[in-house]
């Protein structure tokens, strides 16, 4: 049980830097900037798509308005 709290927690200092030198390696300098920018497009494309769900929930969520006879 112990061990399961560790693997579950967040990598510190030398694990970044760890992991940093693995993404440089694999993907070489040059190709860390397109990772990144892809990486960045992704989350705000994603953020984007949760924004409007929320949105269409909550218009889902409001009452009709009762309609005014002409």
């Amino acid at each position: 049980m112990l061990t399961s709290v560790f693997l579950l927690s967040a990598p510190g200092g030398m694990e970044w830097i760890l992991i940093f030198a693995a993404i440089l390696l694999l993907f070489g300098g040059k190709k860390v900037p397109e990772l990144m920018k892809g990486i960045g497009k992704g989350i705000r494309e994603f953020n984007d798509a949760k924004e409007k769900v929320k949105a269409n929930i909550e218009d889902g969520m409001k009452p009709d308005e009762p309609k005014k006879p002409e």
